[in-house]
C-alpha cells in the first residue's frame, strides 16, 4: 500500500471521536511547531506532486480557530522557548512558513492578521533577490508541459516518459530522488540545462513565485511576524563543505539584518529532514548565535528540547490532509512521537 494510503488510514482512525483528546490528556508535550509553505485558494492540477506543500486559506484559518478552541495558545518562537522550559505553561503552537512565497502575502497574511496569530517567515535571501532556483516546482512544471523529458545526469542523458499522469508522476519521483542525492552544483547544472532545453525561464519562475524585497518589507514591519533565516540559495546544507555550509547560514542572516536592521535569531534548515541537516549543521546554528533552528523531522516539543533548541522538530500541515476532521490529529504531538516509536528527541 502506498505510504500516503497508510497515513490516511491512520489519520482516519485517529480522527474518530475522543481518540486525540484522550492522547492529549496524558501528553507530556509542551507544544508543536507547524511547517507551512504555500497558501493557495485554487485546487491543484491533476499532476501536482508539490501540492503537499500548499494548503487552502480556509484550512489555515480552521487550524487557527480549532487550535484555540482546543486550548492551545498561538505564540512566537521566543515565547515558545520560555514555555519549553516551563513546567506549568499553557500548551502552544507556532506557525512557520518556509521560502517566502508571494501567496503568503496575498492569502495568508490577511488571515493571520484577522486572528491576531503570531507567525515566523523563514527567508532564503537568494530567492528574494531573484537569483535562486525554485527547482522542485520548476521540475514539476517542465514535466507537466511535455510528453517526454530529457534530463542530463552525471552518468549521461535520461529520458523520462510524461505522456500520461502515471508517467509524469513516475518521472517526477525518479528525477526528484536523483536530484536530492546529487551534489548541489550537479543538481543545479542539470536543472539549468533542462530549463534551457525546454525554454523555461528559471529567473522569471522564481520571480513569479517568490516575494521581492519590497513585498517582504510588509512582513518586516508586521508586529505579528518574526523573520527567520533560511540560508541564501536553499541548498541542502549537509551536502556542502563546512565553510560553505556556515557561509550559507551566516550570509542569509547578515543580508536580512542589513535589509531590515535586525539580524534574525531563528533559522530553518532547507528541506530539513535527516538527510539535509544533522549534528554538524545543528552545531553551526548554535555557534552562529541562533536562539532556535528548526528541522522538518516530525514531533512535538518536550522538556528535553530545552537542551536542543537548534534541532527542533516540526509537524507539516500537509496539503493532502486538509479535511477539518484531521486538525485535532495534527494538534496531537503523541501521534508524531509514536511515528518515531516513542522517541521524543531526534537530534542525531
Amino acid at each position: 500500500m502506498p505510504p500516503y494510503s497508510v497515513y490516511r488510514a491512520a489519520f482516519e482512525a485517529l480522527a474518530l471521536p475522543g481518540v486525540t483528546a484522550g492522547l492529549r490528556r496524558f501528553s507530556a508535550a509542551r507544544g508543536l511547531i507547524f511547517t507551512l509553505h504555500r497558501v493557495v485558494p485554487d485546487a491543484p492540477a491533476e499532476f501536482s506532486p508539490n501540492s503537499i506543500l500548499q494548503v487552502r486559506p480556509d484550512f489555515l484559518e480552521a487550524v487557527i480557530v480549532r487550535a484555540r478552541e482546543a486550548g492551545f495558545d498561538i505564540v512566537d518562537l521566543d515565547e515558545a522557548i520560555s514555555r519549553i522550559g516551563a513546567e506549568d505553561a499553557k500548551p502552544f503552537i507556532v506557525l512557520t512558513f518556509d521560502d517566502g512565497y508571494r501567496d503568503n502575502l496575498v492569502h495568508a497574511l490577511p488571515i493571520l492578521r484577522r486572528h491576531a496569530a503570531p507567525f515566523t517567515l523563514y527567508i532564503p535571501t537568494g530567492l528574494i533577490d531573484g537569483v535562486g532556483i525554485v527547482w522542485w516546482q520548476a521540475l514539476e512544471d517542465i514535466i507537466a508541459a511535455n510528453d517526454v523529458v530529457a534530463f542530463d545526469m552525471p552518468e549521461g542523458p535520461h529520458y523520462g516518459d510524461a505522456g500520461t499522469l502515471d508517467q509524469k508522476n513516475a518521472t517526477f519521483a525518479l528525477v526528484y530522488e536523483r536530484y536530492r542525492k546529487m551534489a548541489e552544483p550537479e543538481r543545479e547544472a542539470s536543472i539549468r540545462t533542462l530549463a534551457q532545453r525546454y525554454g523555461f525561464d528559471l529567473a522569471a519562475h522564481c520571480r513569479e513565485l517568490i516575494m521581492d524585497w519590497s513585498e517582504l518589507k510588509t512582513f518586516a514591519g508586521e508586529p505579528l511576524c518574526t523573520i527567520g533565516a533560511h540560508t541564501v540559495y536553499h541548498y541542502e546544507l549537509s551536502k556542502l563543505p563546512q565553510d560553505q555550509m556556515r557561509a550559507e547560514i551566516e550570509q542569509s542572516a547578515n543580508v536580512l539584518g542589513a535589509q531590515f536592521g535586525k539580524r534574525p535569531r531563528h533559522l530553518s534548515y532547507p528541506i530539513g529532514g535527516v538527510a539535509a541537516a544533522g549534528p554538524r549543521e545543528f552545531a553551526a546554528a548554535r555557534d552562529l548565535g541562533f536562539a532556535t533552528a528548526v528541522t522538518t523531522r516530525p514531533g512535538g516539543l518536550y522538556a528535553e528540547h530545552r537542551a536542543h533548541l537548534n534541532a527542533l522538530p516540526r509537524v507539516s500541515l500537509n496539503g493532502l490532509f486538509q479535511e477539518k476532521r484531521f486538525i485535532d490529529v495534527f494538534l496531537t504531538a503523541e501521534v508524531f512521537t509514536l511515528m518515531r516509536r516513542g522517541k521524543r528527541l531526534d537530534v542525531e
